[in-house]
């Protein structure tokens, strides 16, 4: 079998009219550092990655990092509204939080809600992102169950280069950003500030007896601001001295459908800080040191008073310290050996018993090459201040036939420490809970494309299984969290990406069957708000000065609830673009946001935006 036929079914229709390109098409090979902690070309990762680049996201053109996320394979989002809402991400069916979320290698995310706000991440200050899905627990600790994502921000380097842009659009939407690159052959630096605002839509039809949604009906725009900042800064003092330093923060305001008890204003801060230098003692040795900061600070205001009220507050400090050493053991061969420490203290207006606690982890990374087959394995022990010790480990090897096939299989643990929530939160947290524990199979082909020389593209597919115990829910004997529940999550994930002719094409599907294991009136339903299947099509082309591009988008139904009582229907959007570029510098972007104006919910009782339209006028040397 030279392909899959899932693949074929996909990508054929398209086949057809532009296999007559006349010169061969290069792609590039990204150079990828989530998936192994170290630098390795993507075509080498066993791993399931996802790279998106800038130049994707502009193509895209989209809005925010839940807008470049939601059509990747294995990732479905639920959004209470429009933007600026709480957006929730599911990666590869497992939970909301267990998805490790990490921007500039720092580990982000509030300790108590143990989410991490994607949604205030400013899209403006983002150079690059990598998903990796499957168990990554025995590299980075807890939360990696269901993947890792990594948000890399602006770095700069080279020559002195401006950048501008000014953007409106439907709903009262205004955006301006600006920022200045530059720093030479050895140094770099990048300083840019966002300012984004929306009046948005009525972000919720609640029921409030009995209680449904936000339990309240407030029919009025909930709008959104975003204010962001990055600075950043290195260089290389020679080939074996290197320092880099980082900051990225936001301040959002948005409104929400709450009440005075519950607030109806969430005013948010982020801020991810770090420094890391890179030395090689000698040539065959590389240590890294890497420490670094992130703060989620949230307020929730009333307007029911005047002024407005605080009604709660939640403040979260992660300190992180890492140490990595990386050994060529031959030209093949590479051990990586370090130690994370990981400290997180929370503030709240809520009373916790403890506010602080420490983790420190110890793990090792094997790869190797051994003609035309490739072995990676890691391992790992975290030792937890509330949880105690607890270990895992991957193996994955890959083999790739003269064809360029390859077939890859792993096996990895993974586990998720309890939240401040899960153990501390009053009237319902429980000290004595033990971390959620994962295993997760997976079976890999890829390969690239019979296309001919005359056109590029590859196709892969990862059949995978998960199985979780010790989910962490609410026990109504006790009223308090238990350990009682468990998950097994089946699914396949197909990709394919092809330059055909002056086209650049890309698809996936996911097919996913996310079953709820526990023991009760539960056993065999879908786990709330996963979607059993996913695809996406995306098709762009430039003419001279103009480029234009369509995304065809497909979510299967899906269930709010863990009864499956509450049914939320399928959907397709489409979104079309168009570009003109008028001069070097300068281009016009024009976004037709849901253009078939679909109405869905992907939350019981969140509204989600109608058809929508945004003019971009962009300056980039």
């Amino acid at each position: 079998m030279k392909y899959p036929p899932l693949l074929v079914a996909l990508t054929m229709p398209l086949f057809p009219h532009f296999v007559h390109a006349v010169e061969s098409v290069t792609i590039l090979d990204p150079v990828i550092v989530t998936a192994s902690r170290s630098s390795e070309p993507e075509s080498q990762s066993l791993a399931a990655v996802t790279v998106i680049e800038r130049a994707d996201i502009e193509r895209q053109q989209a809005r925010s990092v839940p807008d470049v996320l939601r059509g990747i394979p294995g990732i479905s989002l639920s959004q209470n509204g429009g933007d600026g809402q709480l957006t929730t991400l599911f990666l590869r069916g497992t939970n909301s939080d267990h998805t490790l979320i990490l921007i500039d290698g720092v580990r982000v995310g509030s300790a108590t809600a143990g989410l991490t706000p994607l949604e205030n991440v400013p899209l403006a200050q983002v150079e690059r992102i990598e998903v990796v899905r499957g168990p990554r627990s025995s590299l980075y600790g807890s939360e990696a169950i269901g993947g890792v994502i990594q948000i890399f921000t602006k770095k700069g380097g080279g020559a002195l280069t401006p950048r501008f842009s000014l953007g409106a659009g439907t709903l009262g939407s205004s955006t301006v950003a600006a920022g200045v690159s530059g720093g030479g052959e050895r140094g770099w630096f990048d300083v840019g500030a966002n300012l984004e605002r929306s009046t948005g839509i009525d972000a919720c039809s609640g029921r409030p007896e009995p209680f449904a949604g936000c339990g309240v009906i407030e029919p009025d725009h909930d709008g959104y601001r975003n204010l962001g900042v990055n600075l950043r800064a290195g260089y290389a003092f020679s080939d074996a001295v290197k320092f880099d330093t980082h900051l990225l923060r936001s301040d959002n305001h948005a409104d929400y459908d709450g009440s005075s008890f519950a607030g109806n204003v969430a005013r948010a801060e982020q801020q991810t800080a770090g420094a890391s230098a890179t030395l090689k003692p000698l040539e065959l040795w590389t240590l890294t040191l890497t420490a670094g900061q992130s703060w989620d600070h949230l307020r929730a205001l009333t307007t029911a008073t005047a002024p407005k009220t605080v009604v709660s507050a939640f403040d979260t400090t992660r300190d992180t310290l890492a140490l990595q050493n990386d050994l060529a053991l031959t030209p093949t061969q590479k051990l990586s050996l370090g130690v994370d420490y990981l400290n997180d203290q929370i503030a709240s207006s809520t009373n916790y018993h403890v506010t602080s606690r420490d983790n420190l982890g110890i793990f090792s990374a094997y790869q190797g090459q051994f003609g035309a087959t490739e072995l990676k394995l890691s391992a790992r022990q975290d030792d937890n201040q509330q949880f105690g010790q607890h270990a895992t480990g991957s193996a994955a090897v890959g083999y790739r036939f003269a064809n360029e096939l390859q077939l890859t299989l792993a096996y990895g643990t993974a586990f998720k420490a309890p939240s401040f929530n899960n153990l501390y939160y009053p009237n319902y947290g429980n000290p004595a809970l033990n971390p959620e524990q994962a295993g997760s199979w997976e079976l890999g082909v890829t390969g690239k494309l019979p296309l001919g020389e005359a056109a590029a593209g590859r196709w892969d597919v990862r059949l995978y299984q998960t199985e979780i115990d010790d989910l962490i829910t609410f026990d109504p004997r006790t009223w308090s969290a238990a350990n009682i529940n468990r998950a097994r999550i089946r699914g396949v994930e197909a990709t394919a990406a092809a330059r055909l002719g002056e086209w650049d094409v890309t698809t996936n599907l996911t097919l996913m069957n996310p079953e709820d294991r526990s023991v009760g009136s539960n056993q065999g339903k879908v786990l709330a708000r996963r979607p059993e299947q996913t695809a996406q099509l995306a098709l762009d082309r430039q003419f001279n000065r103009w480029s234009v591009g369509t995304t065809l988008f497909i979510a299967g139904r899906r269930f709010d609830d863990p009864a499956n009582a509450v049914r939320l229907g399928s959907y397709t959007l489409v979104d079309l673009r168009t570009e003109y570029a008028l001069s070097a510098a300068w281009r016009l972007q024009l976004r037709l946001e849901n253009a078939l104006n679909e109405h869905y919910e992907t939350s019981a009782f969140y509204h989600q935006p109608a058809r929508a339209a945004y003019l971009t006028l962009r300056y980039a040397l």
